[in-house]
């Protein structure tokens, strides 16, 4: 269970960004499935890209151990890193389809 639960959240925090930005930046938005999709895949390779990187993100198994042991400031580094990788792939999948329609 606490393994879902670790592939849960970055991935609805990544589509919440996904959306999110699509919502803000209008140049960025690719439609709301798009959006959706795009953002939760991104948040789910947040973790592993920051992880690599150096940054403290969390991935499915930490963030699967942060949930079982209640650990707050775990839990609020993933749903940043899927946010924020959400929002980075969703937006980059917004600009490919208006360069798309418009040429």
């Amino acid at each position: 269970m606490e393994m879902i639960l670790g592939l849960l959240i970055p991935a609805l925090s990544g589509a919440a960004g996904g959306n999110i930005i699509g919502k803000v930046a209008g140049a960025l938005n690719g439609g709301g499935m798009m959006n959706t999709v795009l953002g939760a895949v991104g948040g789910l390779g947040a973790g592993s890209i920051l992880g690599s990187l150096g940054m403290d993100a969390t991935g499915g198994a930490e963030a699967a151990e942060a949930v079982s042991n209640f650990d707050i400031g775990t839990l609020v580094s993933g749903i940043a890193g899927g946010g924020a990788g959400g929002a980075a792939l969703g937006g980059i999948g917004g600009i490919i389809k208006n360069m798309m329609s418009k040429g």
